[in-house]
């Protein structure tokens, strides 16, 4: 998605929003405000987006990419379990050159779902980036 508009980051955001609530349960309210803020303030910007868009508009999934790396997958929550996130990734690996993806430990429904798709853990850090205790699980294929 070339050049998203502020009003498409926002409706990402949202969309990320929705979807971390859906399945980061063990993120604290505070947290998933604090995340926002840095989604929305920097990391949509700083990747290549691909977007799936629902039918008469509006965001369903996207992905991002940087560097070889997937750095975020999110799909609506109603419309998880309908292979959008399976089509980014696979996208994203063929077309992109996506080797590496990170996963809170804590998540294991995306844990074994970048598992079914070929990714295996090469390490792992107690703290996620933002110096959280919120271990990550670095994947590689």
């Amino acid at each position: 998605m070339p050049n998203p508009s502020a009003a498409d980051l926002d409706a990402l955001t949202d969309l990320w929003e929705t979807s971390v609530r859906a399945t980061h349960d063990f993120l604290a309210p505070d947290e998933i405000c604090f995340y926002r803020s840095l989604v929305r303030g920097g990391a949509l910007s700083a990747v290549r987006l691909w977007v799936v868009r629902r039918p008469g508009g509006g965001f369903a999934a996207f992905a991002g990419v940087a560097d070889g790396m997937l750095e975020m997958l999110f799909v609506a929550s109603d419309l998880r379990g309908r292979g959008l996130g399976r089509c980014l990734v696979e996208h994203a690996v063929a077309r992109c050159g996506v080797r590496r993806v990170d996963v809170n430990e804590e998540n294991t429904q995306a844990a074994g779902f970048y598992a079914r798709l070929g990714f295996r853990v090469v390490s792992r850090d107690p703290l996620d980036a933002s110096g959280r205790p919120h271990p990550i699980l670095h994947l590689a294929l």
